[in-house]
């Protein structure tokens, strides 16, 4: 298996553009998700035409960031140093620093990024506060599937992290399991509950008193787990006012 590249970033002015090279592609394609920026490119793509593609869609790109800000309910946070975000069920101070842009680190108890001076800095911290996010969720989340999956009897096609409105995973038709990158802010044993609820979707699809006794089965204490989620669920969620 080979080592997972280094997370690479251009400036588009005024947005922070994620490029993802890879194999698959033999041509650009510009994509905004939730408010964020990226170009999918061939990999050996030089990064002089990916800046020419950005000056070329730089107007349709910041129309649909600003479609994305007006969609949004009016959000609580404003994404400036000493604001609170949780991880894995504990708070971590922000420390926004000036400089050219760089993804987030979780250094000295604090979520350290540092971004371009200018009028969207707010909104450049939130997409890079949602792209470590969801970076964090791809590997732990992968990681408790390998896990758990053979205590469960289950053998998921693949694993994948997505934005969901109110649910914390679902199970795909092919048999993959997808997960709401937000149960990141939640403690650790809540997490492993959402993965081992899944995993027993793939065995019983409904949630009859089996699927329920699988779930025991692999987490004695998942009642407290589905108890603790229930009373906090809007309090992880990443704009929640």
């Amino acid at each position: 298996m080979s080592a997972a590249r280094e997370p690479e970033y251009r400036d588009g002015h005024g947005f922070i553009v994620e490029v993802i090279r890879t194999r698959r592609r033999k041509s650009a394609d510009i994509r905004v998700e939730e408010g964020a920026v990226s170009v999918v490119v061939p990999l050996d793509t030089p990064v002089e035409k990916i800046d020419q593609l950005l000056a070329s869609k730089r107007s349709w790109v910041r129309e649909k960031i600003a479609l994305h800000q007006e969609a949004v309910p009016v959000r609580a946070k404003r994404y400036v140093s000493g604001e609170a975000f949780s991880y894995l069920g504990r708070n971590y101070r922000l420390k926004v620093e000036t400089g050219n842009f760089a993804p987030v680190k979780l250094t000295n108890g604090r979520l350290l990024v540092t971004v371009p001076a200018g009028a969207e800095q707010p909104h450049i911290v939130r997409n890079a506060l949602v792209r470590w996010y969801k970076r964090q969720a791809e590997q732990k989340l992968q990681e408790k599937v390998t896990r758990y999956a053979p205590m469960v009897g289950a053998h998921p096609a693949g694993v994948s992290v997505r934005s969901f409105k109110s649910r914390w995973g679902s199970c795909t038709a092919k048999g993959a399991v997808e997960f709401n990158w937000q149960i990141m802010m939640a403690p650790t044993r809540m997490i492993d509950y959402v993965v081992v609820h899944e995993l027993c979707h793939l065995i019983r699809h409904d949630h009859s008193q089996a699927f329920w006794r699988e779930v025991e089965r692999v987490m004695p204490d998942y009642q407290q787990c589905r108890d603790w989620l229930r009373a906090n669920a809007a309090k992880l969620v990443f704009d929640a006012p």
